[in-house]
C-alpha cells in the first residue's frame, strides 16, 4: 500500500481557514467565523491576503464536514482538517450540529466535497436521510459514499457484500427471527454446539446482534475448556467484555453464528484513506481478559502493524466495496490466513501524527485531482512514495535473542483414579457403535452428553439388578455403581475431569490370576476404562501463573521486578508485535488450564482461564506431539514393565546383580533409592501396612459427627477421600499376597498429595507412607521408561518423534520471519528496533512426554562427556535429579551474533536449561546441587569476550531506567524463597550494609562455591528465582559489565528497569521467585493451602552452535522415523487381526509405509505455519 509523498501542500505551509460550530478555536487563528462569515470573507479575501500571495486564488474548494459535534470536534478530526487547510486552494466548513438537525437541507452550508458519515450523537442519532437529501440536492463529490452507509448498519448486508467480493470471513450463518421469514429461523442447540439453518457450529463461536451499532457480541466456550460465555461491549472505562458462567445463546433478537477464530489474543485494526493507503494497528482482543490496555494519557494502547501483500489488496477491496474512501474495518490472523470480521465504516486513527500527516495529504490530492479541473485550478499529480522496508537492526556485540522453545509439565493436580471393567451388555455395544468405536477398536467418551449416556446405562442396570436379582446382568454390581458415584460427582459434567475409554476384546478378557472364581466368559466384550480426577489444583494454578510471570526474565529487558512492571522486555516485546508467540498444549484439561495459566502470568492478563484457554492455547494432539497413548504400549515398553515388575517381587534384599540390573547406568537417585529400600517386597508389605493404618483412621474420622462435613483441600469430602485410600488398598495386593507395582505411583501420587494439600488433618504415619511410597516410586517411574540406554532411547523416540520434529522446524525457521506479524517501522515512536523479532514456542505435555524428551538429551549422542567437561557436569546433575515434577521445564534459548559472518557455525549460539519442577516436601536438605544459570565454560573463560546474551533495548524510549525510588518501591511477589547455603537462590529482604563493589555485574548474577566470602547483594536480588546463580564465571553470553566498563572506558549501557552505579550494588534485595511451602494467598480460589516452590533453571549447555544441535535432532528424527515405523506396522498389523475378527465388513487400513509417508507430510504441512 503505498504513502502519499510530502507534495500537495500549500506553498504557506499554514492553514488556509478552518470553520466550525461556534467557540472553536482554529490553530493560527483568534477565533472560527460562522458559515454567513465565510462567504464575506471570501470577497475581500485578496486584501487580507499575507504578502506571500501575489495573486490570491479566485475559487477555494470548499470541503464540508458533515457529521455529529462528538465526530466533528474530536482529536483526529481537527488534526486531519488542519493539515487540509494546509492545501493553497481548499478551505473546511464544519456544519454545526443544531443544523444538520433542525434546519432543512436547503438551509445547510455550500459546499464542493462533502464529508459525510452516519454515527451516533450524546443523544441523537444522524440523520442520515437528510444527508443523502443533501448530496441529491448540492451534489458535490462524496468522499464516502452515502446510501453504502444504510448497508453498513446491518450485519448481514456487510457479510454478503464481502463475500459477493471474494474476501476471506469466518464461516458464519444467519438466524433471522422474523415472522414473515420462518425459514430464517431454525436454531437448534446443543451442550456443546448450536446448529442454525442446518449449519452446525461448535463452541467456541460467536454471536453478533445483526444490528451494527448494537456491540454486545458474546463468545461461547465449549464445557472442555470450562463452559460459559464472553460478552463483549462498547468500552466502559478500563472494560470492554466480562466473563458469564452462562452458556446459552440468547432466545430473542436477530444474529450471526460465526466460526471463532484464534488470534493468539489480538486484534488487527485496519484504516484505509483510498484504495491505495492503509493504516493497521494491533491491539489486545477485548475476549481475551476483558481489560484495555491505556497510556499515560488515557487512550487504548495499540501498535501499528505491517499489512502482508494480500492484507493490502482485501483494504484496497473493502475500500472499494463499500465506496467508503476512509474505512476501517477488523482483521483477524488465525491460522496463517487473514479474515474480515467487521467493517466499520468512517473510521480515523486515534493517535498517530504520522497517520494525521498522510491522510490529509490522500484527501487533498484526492479533492484536488478530481475538482481542480473543474474550477480550472492549476494542479499536477504528485508522485507517491513506496513503503520504506524494515531493516532489523543489531545492538553492537551483544548477542541477539532469537528464539525460545521450551516443553514444561503440568502444575499440581489431583490425584489421577482409574476403575476397569469388563461389560457385555447390549447397551454398552450399541453406544460403541453408535459413536464409530468399531473403526479403530477403541473410543474415548469425554463429552457430557456421551458421559450422560454411560450414567444412564449404569443406573438402568442397576435398577434392574435391584428389582430382579437372577437377572442375566454380568456386570459386577460393585463396579456399576462406583461407575455410577464417580459420573454423579460434582452434579455436572465436564471432560476436564471424566472420561470413558472402551476397548474391543474380541475373545473377551483374559483371566488375570489362577485364585480367580470364574474362567473367562466366552465371545466378544468391551474393556471399559473410567478415568477421573487429574485436574489442575488452584496450587497448580498459582504455580503456572508465577512461573509465567518469571518467565518474562529471559527475554530482553527483562530483569528487574518481573510481576510488576509492565514494561519489561518480554511484555513490550509482545505488546509491540516483536513477539512470535504459539503455545501449544496437549488435550488433557489439566494441561490445558496449566498452559492458559502461564499464559496468563506471562502476558500479565486478568480474569477467568477460559477465554486465554480457548484463544491463546493452541490444542496439540495431532500427531500425538504431546499426548500418548497410555493403553498402547510399545513391545520395549511391555518387556520393560515386566522385567520391573519380576525384579520388585523379589523377598530379598538387593543384590549386586539387582542393583545392575536395575540401575545399569549407575544413577544416584536410583542407587540411594534402592539402598532405602532394600527388600522391595518387605517395603511393599510397610506400605500396605501403612495404607490400611490410613484408611483405619480416615473411617474413624468418619463416626465422629464432628467430622462428618469437615471439607478438605479442593472440595474433597472425606468419603472421597475414603474411596480413593480404599481402592488403593485393594488393588495394591491381590488375593495371592502378589503386588501390583503399577500400582505405586498411584499410591505416592496420593500421599503426596495429602501431605501437602490435607496435612491439616493429622493423620498418623502419612510421611513415613511418603518416604517408603517415593523411594519406591523414584525405580518405578523412570524405569518404566526404559532401564538400560537403548531401551530408554527406543521408548523415548516412540513418545517424542513428532515434537523433536517440530522442535527441529523452530530453530530453522526462527530467521525465515517474511510471515511473522512485523511492526510497522514508519509509526514505531518509541521503538528503535521495530524489525527485531523473538519467536516463543511452549509445549505444554505430561510426564512421559518430559521423561522421554530429557532421555533423549541424555543419551542421545548431543555431546561426548569424556570431551566437554559441562556436559559431564550436567549430566551428573540429572542423575541425582530423582523425580520429574509438576512443571518440569526443559528450555531451549537460541541467539544470533550479528557480527560473525552468516555462514559460521558462530553465527548462532544455543544453550540448553533445565528444571525439575516444584520442590517437594523432603527437598530442602537432599537437593542436588547444579552449576547455575548460564555458567562459564574454561573455553569461554579463555576467550574473555563480552558477547552478550540478552538483546539491548534499553533505546526504546519507554523502557529506560526507573529510578532507584521507584525500583525499591515495586510491588513484590508474595511468592519468597528462604535462604540456602551454598547457593545465592536465597536473599534477604532487607538492605544489606555492606557495600559489595567488589562483585562482578551479571544480567544473571552468581555466587562462587569456592568463594563463599563474596555474599552477592543489591543487584543480584533483582533476578527472579527462574535462574539458579551458584557458578561466579564470566558466560559466554552474559557479559561482565565490569570488565566491559574497564575495555571500552566508557559507561555500559542501561538495561532496562535497572539503574547503574555504585549505588546499585547497595540496594536492599527485592524477594525471589521461588518460595518453600511459604503459605500463599489463594487468589480467589477455594481453601488455604501450602503452594510449594519451583526449581530455578539450571545451564545443561551454554556454547553449543545451532549446526551441532540440529546435526543431532536430524540424527535422532530419523532413527525415529525408523522405529516410528516399525512400532506402526506392529501395532496395525495386530490391529487389523482382531478388527477382522470382529468386523468382517470393515474396510481394510492403509498399508504402514503410506500411513508413514502421510504422517510424515502431514507433520510438514501442519508445522510450516507454525
Amino acid at each position: 500500500m503505498s504513502e502519499t509523498g510530502g507534495e500537495g501542500w500549500g506553498q504557506s505551509g499554514n492553514p488556509t481557514s478552518v470553520f466550525a460550530y461556534e467557540g472553536h478555536q482554529g490553530p493560527e487563528e483568534g477565533g472560527m467565523k460562522n458559515e454567513g462569515e465565510m462567504r464575506k470573507g471570501e470577497e475581500g479575501q485578496g486584501r487580507e491576503e499575507d504578502e506571500d500571495y501575489d495573486s490570491p486564488p479566485e475559487r477555494q474548494i470548499v470541503v464540508g464536514i458533515c457529521s455529529m459535534m462528538k465526530k466533528s470536534k474530536s482529536k483526529p478530526m481537527t488534526q486531519i482538517m488542519e493539515r487540509l487547510c494546509k492545501f493553497e486552494y481548499i478551505t473546511v466548513v464544519i456544519f454545526p450540529e443544531e443544523v444538520i438537525l433542525n434546519e432543512p437541507v436547503d438551509k445547510w452550508p455550500l459546499c464542493d466535497c462533502l464529508v459525510s458519515f452516519h454515527s451516533k450523537g450524546t443523544n441523537e442519532r444522524f440523520p442520515l436521510d437528510k444527508a443523502v437529501e443533501y448530496a441529491n440536492l448540492r451534489n458535490p463529490l462524496l468522499i464516502n459514499d452515502l446510501n453504502m452507509q444504510y448497508y453498513i448498519q446491518d450485519r448481514r448486508e456487510v457479510y454478503r457484500i464481502l463475500q459477493e467480493e471474494g474476501i476471506d470471513l469466518p464461516r458464519y450463518a444467519v438466524l433471522t427471527r422474523d415472522p414473515d421469514r420462518p425459514e430464517e429461523c431454525n436454531l437448534v442447540e446443543g451442550e456443546d454446539h448450536v446448529e442454525v439453518n442446518g449449519e452446525v457450529f461448535p463452541k467456541p463461536f460467536v454471536e453478533k446482534p445483526v444490528c451494527a451499532e448494537d456491540h454486545n457480541v458474546y463468545i461461547y466456550y465449549p464445557t472442555s475448556a470450562g463452559g460459559g460465555s464472553q460478552r463483549l461491549f462498547r468500552k466502559i472505562g478500563s472494560r470492554s467484555s466480562v466473563y458469564s458462567p452462562e452458556s446459552c445463546v440468547r432466545k430473542t433478537g436477530s444474529y450471526i453464528y460465526e466460526e471463532f477464530m484464534p488470534t493468539d489474543g489480538t486484534d488487527v485494526k485496519v484504516y484505509t484513506v483510498g484504495p491505495d493507503y492503509a493504516h493497521a494497528e494491533a491491539r489486545k482482543s477485548p475476549a481475551l481478559d476483558g481489560k484495555v490496555e491505556r497510556d499515560s494519557e488515557g487512550k487504548e494502547i495499540r501498535y501499528p502493524v505491517m499489512l502482508s501483500a494480500m492484507e493490502k489488496l482485501v483494504a484496497r477491496k473493502v475500500c472499494l466495496a463499500f465506496k467508503q474512501t476512509v474505512c476501517g474495518f477488523d482483521l483477524l490472523r488465525a491460522n496463517g490466513h487473514s479474515f474480515v470480521c467487521d467493517v466499520n465504516g468512517f473510521s480515523f486513527v486515534k493517535n498517530s501524527m504520522k497517520y494525521y500527516d498522510d491522510c490529509a495529504k490522500v484527501l487533498g490530492n484526492m479533492v484536488m485531482r478530481e475538482l481542480a479541473p473543474q474550477f480550472h485550478i492549476p494542479w499536477s499529480i504528485p508522485m507517491e512514495a513506496e513503503d520504506i522496508p524494515i531493516v532489523p537492526t543489531t545492538s553492537g556485540t551483544m548477542m541477539e535473542l532469537r528464539c525460545v522453545i521450551a516443553i514444561i509439565r503440568h502444575g499440581d493436580r489431583t490425584p489421577k483414579q482409574k476403575m476397569k471393567m469388563e461389560v457385555r451388555h447390549t447397551l454398552f455395544f450399541e453406544l460403541f457403535e453408535k459413536y464409530g468405536g468399531y473403526k479403530s477398536g477403541k473410543l474415548k467418551l469425554k463429552k457430557p452428553k456421551q458421559l450422560q449416556e454411560v450414567l444412564d446405562i449404569a443406573r438402568l442396570l442397576l435398577a434392574e439388578l435391584g428389582q430382579h436379582t437372577d437377572c442375566e446382568i454380568e456386570e459386577k454390581k460393585g463396579k456399576l455403581e462406583q461407575l455410577k458415584t464417580v459420573l454423579e460427582m460434582y452434579g455436572h459434567f465436564s471432560g476436564i475431569n471424566r472420561k470413558v475409554q472402551l476397548t474391543y476384546l474380541p475373545n473377551g478378557q483374559p483371566k488375570a490370576s489362577s485364585e480367580e472364581e470364574e474362567g473367562p466368559k466366552e465371545g466378544p466384550s468391551l474393556l471399559l476404562v473410567l478415568k477421573w480426577g487429574g485436574e489442575l489444583t488452584p496450587a497448580g494454578r498459582v504455580q503456572a501463573e508465577e512461573l509465567g510471570r518469571a518467565f518474562r526474565c529471559m527475554y530482553p529487558g527483562g530483569q528487574g521486578d518481573y510481576a510488576g512492571f509492565p514494561g519489561c522486555g518480554l511484555l513490550r516485546l509482545h505488546s509491540t508485535y516483536r513477539h512470535d508467540l504459539k503455545i501449544y498444549a496437549s488435550d488433557e484439561g489439566r494441561v490445558q488450564m496449566t498452559a492458559a495459566a502461564f499464559a496468563k502470568g506471562l502476558l500479565a492478563l486478568e480474569g477467568e482461564l477460559t477465554p486465554i484457554l480457548v484463544q491463546m492455547v493452541k490444542s496439540a494432539n495431532m500427531n500425538g506431539m504431546l499426548d500418548s497413548d497410555s493403553e498402547s504400549l510399545t513391545d520395549c515398553q511391555q518387556r520393560v514393565k515386566a522385567r520391573l515388575h519380576e525384579i520388585m517381587q523379589k523377598d530379598q534384599d538387593f543384590t549386586e546383580d539387582d542393583y545392575q540390573k536395575l540401575a545399569p547406568t549407575g544413577s544416584p537417585s536410583l542407587v540411594n533409592s534402592m539402598k532405602i529400600i532394600g527388600n522391595p517386597v518387605r517395603t511393599c508389605d510397610q506400605v500396605y501396612a501403612l495404607i490400611q493404618r490410613l484408611t483405619s483412621q480416615i473411617r474413624k474420622r468418619l463416626e465422629d459427627p464432628k467430622s462428618a462435613d469437615l471439607q478438605l483441600y479442593h472440595s474433597e469430602t472425606l468419603e472421597l477421600m475414603l474411596q480413593r485410600w480404599s481402592k488403593l488398598e485393594r488393588d495394591f495386593r491381590n488375593k495371592s499376597g502378589r503386588y501390583d507395582i503399577s500400582k505405586i505411583p498411584d499410591i505416592y501420587d496420593c500421599v503426596k498429595y495429602d501431605t501437602q494439600h490435607n496435612s491439616t488433618l493429622g493423620l498418623e504415619d502419612t510421611l513415613e507412607l511418603f518416604r517408603l511410597s517415593r523411594a519406591l516410586a523414584d525405580i518405578v517411574i523412570p524405569q518404566e521408561y526404559g532401564i538400560n540406554k537403548p531401551e530408554k532411547m527406543d521408548i523415548a523416540q516412540a513418545y517424542c518423534l513428532p515434537l523433536m520434529k517440530k522442535i527441529q522446524l523452530d530453530l530453522q525457521r526462527t530467521h525465515e520471519d517474511e510471515a511473522v506479524n512485523k511492526l510497522h517501522p514508519l509509526y514505531s515512536r518509541g521503538v528503535m528496533s521495530p524489525g527485531r523479532h523473538v519467536r516463543t514456542r511452549l509445549y505444554f505435555t505430561s510426564e512421559s512426554h518430559v521423561h522421554s524428551l530429557l532421555s533423549i538429551f541424555r543419551y542421545g549422542g548431543l555431546l561426548d562427556e569424556v570431551k566437554d567437561q559441562q556436559w559431564k557436569q550436567a549430566m551428573d546433575y540429572l542423575s541425582a535429579v530423582s523425580e520429574l515434577n509438576y512443571m518440569t521445564q526443559i528450555v531451549i534459548m537460541l541467539y544470533e551474533d550479528n557480527n560473525k559472518d552468516p555462514g559460521s557455525e558462530e553465527r548462532f549460539h544455543v544453550e540448553l536449561h533445565f528444571s525439575p519442577g516444584v520442590k517437594s516436601c523432603e527437598d530442602e536438605e537432599n537437593v542436588p546441587l547444579g552449576f547455575g544459570f548460564r555458567p562459564a565454560s574454561a573455553e569461554n573463560q579463555e576467550k574473555q569476550t563480552n558477547q552478550g546474551s540478552l538483546e539491548d533495548l534499553s533505546q526504546d524510549e519507554p523502557d529506560r531506567a526507573l529510578p532507584l525510588s521507584e525500583l525499591v518501591s515495586i510491588r513484590r511477589s508474595p511468592m519468597i524463597r528462604n535462604r540456602k547455603t551454598g547457593s545465592m537462590e536465597v536473599l534477604s529482604e532487607t538492605t544489606s550494609g555492606s557495600s559489595s563493589k567488589g562483585a562482578s555485574y551479571r544480567l544473571f548474577p552468581s555466587c562462587s562455591r569456592q568463594s563463599p566470602e563474596i555474599k552477592p547483594t543489591g543487584l543480584g536480588s533483582l533476578c527472579s528465582g527462574l535462574f539458579s546463580a551458584s557458578v561466579l564465571g564470566v558466560s559466554s553470553s552474559a557479559p561482565n559489565l565490569r570488565d566491559y566498563v574497564r575495555t571500552h572506558h566508557r559507561k555500559p549501557p542501561l538495561s532496562p528497569g535497572l539503574p547503574f552505579g555504585d549505588e546499585l550494588f547497595s540496594m536492599p534485595a527485592v524477594k525471589r521467585f521461588s518460595v518453600s511451602f511459604a503459605r500463599h494467598p489463594t487468589n480467589g480460589f477455594e481453601g488455604c493451602s501450602m503452594v510449594p516452590s519451583i526449581y530455578p533453571l539450571e545451564t545443561l549447555h551454554n556454547s553449543l552452535s545451532l549446526k551441532q544441535v540440529d546435526e543431532f535432532l536430524n540424527a535422532v528424527c530419523e532413527d525415529s522415523s525408523d522405529a516410528h515405523a516399525k512400532t506402526m506396522k506392529g501395532r496395525y498389523s495386530s490391529q487389523g487381526r482382531y478388527l477382522a475378527l470382529s468386523r468382517s465388513n470393515m474396510p481394510s487400513l492403509h498399508t504402514p509405509d503410506l500411513i508413514h509417508i502421510l504422517f510424515v507430510l502431514s507433520c510438514k504441512l501442519r508445522w510450516s505455519l507454525a
